[in-house]
């Protein structure tokens, strides 16, 4: 077990004033965060700390985090697109999701009852990996950049905090992503955002701190 794994269960991810206090949402969902994490390390999975939440690889790639949200502990699964999703059990993050795929938990019985169900989901995303499948990233006509999308679907926690945002905040961020042409540049002006959007804040605020 991994120590860090410990103190995140203790204090949360710590990217937000409410870490380490009683108003962090870790504390709302102890027992089924703790629930998952046995089921994910009994699959035999690398447990690490990514992004402030537990993330779990195979062969050094990412498989599948465990973290809380406002409304339930989740297990996220980076390549879950790819999963066959036998028991109807995953669910998009948000509308332009194309990779990730996350399990909603408000309760550990249910936890508890679809553990069987868990593992056969876990194992098959590390034969995803055994084989080396990668998922095909589509252009969206949406506003959100690609670029921005292909990295919150590999980050759920990202992609969790840039939805938490308000409207003209997540509108700020991607008319600042989408101006520049070169692809390496969006992902670069991606890159220098993501501890403000992690932290909760607007372009504006980042803006301000670098100045």
């Amino acid at each position: 077990m991994n120590p860090k794994v410990d103190q995140y269960l203790i204090d949360g991810c710590m990217r937000c004033p409410l870490g380490g206090t009683s108003g962090c949402k870790v504390n709302d969902w102890q027992e089924e965060l703790k629930a998952l994490r046995r089921i994910v390390r009994a699959c035999g999975l690398v447990e690490e700390l990514k992004w402030g939440a537990p993330c779990y690889t195979f062969q050094q790639k990412n498989v599948v985090m465990v973290s809380a949200l406002k409304e339930g502990a989740v297990l996220s699964f980076f390549k879950g697109s790819l999963l066959n999703d036998t028991h109807k059990l995953l669910d998009r993050p948000g509308e332009h999701s194309q990779a990730a795929r996350l399990i909603r938990f408000t309760n550990v019985q249910e936890i508890v009852e679809k553990e069987s169900m868990l593992k056969a989901y876990l194992f098959e995303a590390m034969e995803v990996e055994k084989a080396g499948l990668k998922v095909d990233f589509k252009r969206n006509p949406e506003p959100i950049p690609v670029e921005l999308q292909q990295v919150m679907d590999e980050n759920p926690p990202l992609k969790a905090a840039f939805e938490a945002l308000t409207p003209g905040r997540q509108r700020g961020y991607i008319l600042h992503f989408s101006q520049p042409k070169q692809s390496k540049t969006r992902y670069a002006r991606i890159d220098k955002c993501i501890p403000q959007i992690l932290a909760g804040e607007g372009l504006h605020d980042y803006m301000k701190k670098r100045k």
